[in-house]
């Protein structure tokens, strides 16, 4: 009766052993990798190991090998900034030894070369004024600071006080004369007082010119001359020397102002008596709205209107220096060691549909763009001046305007915006736009100004 339970018995114990041996069998390989991986790392460690050394030695190279890699790694981070400021430290080295040979160069006496004038094509040969016009200037005194009594120079208030502006210049202040019948074409706030930049530098050349300085003397750039109002940036470094004419033609021409400042520095009297010199000649040419603070025109402090403004432009004409240096398209300015090229601030000089006669640009933050122009427009002389333009091409821009304008309208279909409105119906017919002034200009002689 026994048996069958045995049987029972019997069976599930098969079963289980059944069960253990296959599960023994799944594991074998596992068991065999990792022992198989363990001997590896041993046998890789025996090979390793030089004679006399443990195991614990060469798991410790091992570790120390892994350390100096993380340190190239790292070090190859750290080199290009190492590298950038190797080559900092060179520049500023190199710098300093130009600067220090520089300053052995002024010691030793070195006199650069004046400037020498190229044209456009840099191939064609120096051009200069003729001596013996610029003697006969100097000695007469032709290029003078008032104008000759048959000129209409000043602008009516009457004809300026009305705003006429059909083209929507982008500039504050705005004034087109017609100067050989004296009509006031086009006026925008031509009597508000503004900043005027680097207009300035007219009546600085015009001072320095009726000093009759000898333009042949050597002036240095010195520490005095650097913009400390501004810090506005120049080529022309202390120690640089260069003859008052040269110095006029970039203060003119590129509107250097560490030139304009030399030149006013040097005037009899300094600085001093510059700028006394320069408001009394405002005066002189009517100019009763403009202030001069400094010679260079980066204090916002010089003051004038468009209508003052067209006053300095008549005046200046006939000066043939500023005729020529202010129109002058480029020069090279050999200062030793190094030459520099300067340009024209004035794009339209560079445009051949334009006939510029005399031109100046002016910025600073305060002014805006600022541009005075003398130009010919169908063989008639026209006085431009523009004011308090914002943008980098805004005045340039409305001079093209002004151009088209009149070239579309034609001057006789343009009148003076006050006669339109009859502000001046009671002037009486027989009195211009354009009145005199109390000044009479000396003889010019022949083949100097008009």
């Amino acid at each position: 009766m026994q048996l069958p339970h045995s049987r029972v018995v019997l069976s599930w114990s098969g079963l289980l052993l059944a069960v253990l041996f296959a599960f023994s069998m799944t594991s074998l390989p596992a068991i065999a990798a990792t022992s198989t991986e363990s001997a590896h790392s041993v046998d890789q460690t025996r090979l390793q190991r030089k004679p006399g050394q443990s195991v614990r030695q060469v798991k410790g190279n091992k570790s120390k090998v892994q350390a100096s890699k993380g340190r190239k790694v790292v070090a190859k981070q750290v080199r290009p900034a190492r590298k950038v400021t190797r080559q900092t430290e060179r520049r500023g080295v190199v710098k300093r030894a130009a600067v220090a040979k520089r300053v052995v160069a002024v010691e030793r006496g070195r006199v650069p070369r004046v400037v020498r004038s190229v044209e456009t094509s840099r191939t064609a040969a120096a051009k200069r004024l003729d001596p013996q016009i610029l003697k006969t200037a100097l000695v007469s005194g032709a290029a003078s600071s008032v104008v000759r009594a048959t000129d209409k120079l000043q602008v009516s208030a009457t004809s300026t006080a009305t705003n006429d502006d059909p083209l929507a210049l982008r500039s504050g202040s705005a004034l087109v004369v017609d100067e050989g019948t004296g009509r006031v074409l086009l006026s925008k706030n031509a009597d508000t007082a503004r900043p005027i930049a680097s207009l300035t530098k007219l009546m600085t050349a015009a001072v320095i010119l009726d000093a009759h300085q000898p333009m042949d003397q050597v002036i240095e750039i010195t520490d005095a001359d650097i913009d400390t109002l501004k810090w506005s940036s120049s080529r022309l470094r202390p120690g640089t020397k260069l003859t008052r004419e040269e110095l006029l033609k970039l203060a003119l021409m590129s509107s250097e102002n560490r030139a304009a400042h030399a030149l006013a520095r040097n005037y009899p009297g300094g600085l001093a008596a510059f700028i006394p010199a320069m408001n009394a000649k405002a005066r002189s040419l009517g100019m009763s709205a403009t202030r001069y603070v400094e010679p260079t025109g980066l204090s916002p402090q010089n003051e004038s209107t468009a209508h003052d403004l067209a006053l300095l432009v008549k005046a200046a004409y006939h000066y043939p220096l500023i005729r020529d240096f202010s129109t002058h398209p480029e020069s090279e300015v050999d200062v030793g060691q190094r030459t520099l090229q300067f340009r024209n601030t004035d794009h339209l000089v560079f445009n051949r549909g334009w006939d510029i006669l005399l031109q100046k640009t002016g910025y600073i933050n305060e002014a805006g763009h600022c541009l005075v122009l003398q130009t010919k427009f169908e063989g008639r002389r026209v006085i431009v001046v523009l004011l308090d333009a914002w943008g980098k091409y805004s005045h340039f821009g409305d001079a093209q305007r002004i151009r088209n304008w009149l070239e579309a309208k034609g001057f006789d279909a343009l009148h003076d915006p006050a006669v339109r409105t009859g502000a001046v119906a009671d002037r009486g017919e027989d009195q211009p736009n354009l009145v005199r002034t109390a000044f009479v200009e000396k003889a010019a002689p022949a083949g100097l100004g008009e």
